[in-house]
């Protein structure tokens, strides 16, 4: 992959009440309004924050505009008390699973399975690997054309961020769950060079 010209973090939201039911929260229609942090998540997420080193005011933070990651991106925001604006994009909510929605959350697996196989499926009218993919190195190339020299916190789910960072590493998306697995509100570097923290 081209040389970047900003530096670039990726955080999963905290715990939310989905993890928690142990169901697929992927609809924007519920998903941006309901199924929250809980206060696990809300103390993983400040904790998270205030053992980055890297994460400071100066960063520029996009979330996903789910609740549970706009409630992760208000804490971190106050916590370095940032000085950008939040920014909000539909470009990393969470990857769609069609009518695994509101489902148990063991049908993960079947869709990482097929993935793996063909990431350009759409089985259970899921949003492919190869789709997620592609909506989240658009907004890496946006960034690129506006920025230099920034850093940026990306706070989304781990789905959609496995499979940025699989794109970051030059991996192919059907491989994306064989990268290590994002834990809840933790923060990790795409910039393969750089320091998680």
């Amino acid at each position: 992959m081209q040389k970047l010209s900003n530096r670039y973090f990726v955080m999963r939201h905290g715990q939310s009440e989905a993890n928690i039911a142990g169901i697929i929260a992927s609809d924007p229609n519920i998903g941006c309004t309901a199924y929250g942090l809980t206060e696990t998540g809300k103390t993983q997420v400040a904790e998270s924050i205030a053992s980055s080193s890297n994460i400071t005011a100066n960063t520029h933070i996009l979330s996903s505009d789910f609740l549970r990651a706009r409630e992760t991106a208000e804490i971190v925001h106050k916590a370095i008390k940032g000085k950008y604006p939040l920014h909000f994009t539909e470009k990393l909510r969470e990857r769609f699973f069609g009518e695994l929605n509101g489902q148990s959350d063991d049908h993960y697996q079947e869709v990482w399975t097929l993935d793996r196989d063909n990431p350009d499926h759409h089985e259970f009218g899921v949003e492919s690997a190869n789709e997620v993919v592609a909506r989240t190195a658009e907004l890496i190339g946006v960034l690129e054309k506006q920025f230099s020299n920034e850093t940026f916190l990306l706070i989304a789910h781990g789905d959609v961020l496995q499979l940025l960072q699989s794109w970051f590493q030059g991996v192919p998306s059907s491989e994306h769950r064989q990268l290590p697995h994002l834990n809840t509100a933790e923060i990790r570097s795409l910039n393969t060079a750089e320091s998680p923290d």
